[in-house]
């Protein structure tokens, strides 16, 4: 039982540290919306047809659903001994690292942040990132768990006995 839990935590807290390396490359790859500054001191988008919110969005994807492809791969070969502990890993170690993903990118700053403002004497402030689509949250574990169980399936139907049902050696 205690390899089990240790196969578990393993997996759990290596997803988790990629995490927040993926939310400092996410931070330093997407482009910051603009926001203008009120004279209340409040800030609005400055651009509501700006791309950079859906741009947030996509990088996040692109990041956390490569992670997951990668994690997924890799643990379905290293994990083979502990199948179930590995999985319910990815499965959690996927929503921790994702959200340690959106936390550190839009906590810290990476990278260069400039925008422009259109007319003089208005102020223009770079946005923090933030998810417009809370749905992408779910890619690091739902490609992990699917690539994993992919991978499971077809090693079992390699090694199935119902594969030659009638008994026939090829």
């Amino acid at each position: 039982m205690t390899r089990e839990v240790r196969a578990f935590a393993v997996t759990v807290l290596t997803l988790a540290t990629l995490g927040v390396a993926a939310g400092l490359l996410w931070s330093g790859l997407t482009p910051r919306a603009p926001y203008q500054v009120t004279e209340k001191g409040t800030t609005v988008l400055a651009d509501p047809t700006t791309q950079a919110l859906i741009a947030a969005d996509g990088w996040f994807a692109v990041i956390t659903g490569g992670l997951g492809l990668l994690c997924g791969g890799l643990a379905w070969f290293a994990g083979r001994r502990w199948m179930l502990a590995v999985l319910l890993g990815l499965c959690a170690g996927g929503v921790l690292g994702a959200m340690l993903t959106l936390w550190v990118g839009s906590t810290f700053t990476i990278g260069a942040v400039t925008v422009e403002a259109a007319a003089p004497g208005i102020k223009v402030v770079p946005g923090a990132l933030t998810l417009t689509a809370s749905g992408v949250l779910v890619s690091w574990p739902l490609l992990a768990v699917g690539l994993f169980g992919l991978l499971e399936g077809m090693h079992g139907y390699r090694e199935s006995p119902l594969r030659h049902p009638y008994g026939d050696p090829f």
